[in-house]
């Protein structure tokens, strides 16, 4: 795997959010071992902490909606790279209550385009800048058992996708990360799902961290620890009713697994 170009990472003023454990926080120690100066953020203002000491890293705990001033603070008053990780999963479909579809767009595509919000006269001025954005192989394909996640998850990647169509040119580089399984305890609440679906594939945290790595690399937008990912990606393009009966399928599967128990 090669190598980040020195200068894209060693000293980058760098966010990562919902870093407290799982993809975020093997974000963070990657992007502190490589040099960058690393702002940890999580709701919980422990977990942040921990990893912060850690790392030798500054811990800024709270809502990732709103963590750009502080943390620009925190970095002596500019961001060069944000990590735009933090995400929830809730289980359901329609029949989810309105609470966890809202909170499901707030923090999985919202707390992005917040982000972007704050972050963008900054980069545009200065011609640098780059978004990082954990989408999930969900917003390529879709999510068996959990529709908030699915339909967000698809928003977070069009929202990538339109910020790199809009300013690659100005000095904007933009990456999104879709992985499928990961052993973080995301997966370990999926229940079913991920017993069935997820489990058998999954790979740890630190292999997603060095997916992004090496597709900054070689300023890749889409970042796919899961190279089987593309080929899924392809025939859901090319021959979407057979996809979506393949997905039936493993739907049927969760459904009879469920039963079974």
């Amino acid at each position: 795997m090669d190598t980040v170009r020195g200068d894209a990472v060693r000293g980058a003023r760098t966010v990562v959010t919902g870093a407290g454990g799982g993809i975020g926080a093997a974000l963070a120690r990657r992007f502190a071992a490589e040099g960058a100066r690393v702002v940890v953020n999580d709701i919980d203002a422990d977990k942040a902490k921990a990893v912060a000491d850690e790392i030798g890293a500054v811990a800024v705990p709270g809502d990732a909606s709103h963590v750009v001033p502080e943390a620009r603070a925190a970095l002596g008053g500019g961001i060069d790279i944000y990590c735009a990780n933090a995400g929830v999963a809730p289980i359901g479909g329609p029949e989810a209550d309105e609470l966890l579809w809202a909170d499901a767009w707030d923090v999985n595509v919202m707390a992005h385009v917040r982000a972007a919000r704050e972050l963008l006269p900054e980069w545009l001025e200065r011609g640098s800048g780059r978004f990082v954005s954990t989408v999930s192989a969900a917003g390529l394909l879709t999510m068996v058992g959990s529709a908030p996640y699915s339909v967000s998850k698809h928003a977070a990647l069009a929202f990538a996708e339109w910020l790199s169509t809009t300013y690659r040119h100005r000095g904007v580089s933009v990456h999104a990360i879709c992985p499928q399984g990961v052993r973080t305890d995301m997966l370990r609440a999926t229940g079913p799902t991920g017993d069935l679906i997820l489990v058998p594939t999954a790979i740890e945290p630190e292999q997603v961290a060095d997916a992004l790595f090496d597709g900054i690399a070689h300023e890749r937008f889409l970042i796919l620890p899961h190279p089987e990912v593309a080929e899924y990606y392809a025939a859901r393009a090319t021959d979407t009713d057979r996809w979506l009966t393949h997905m039936n399928h493993l739907q049927r599967k969760v459904e009879a697994g469920e039963t079974s128990r």
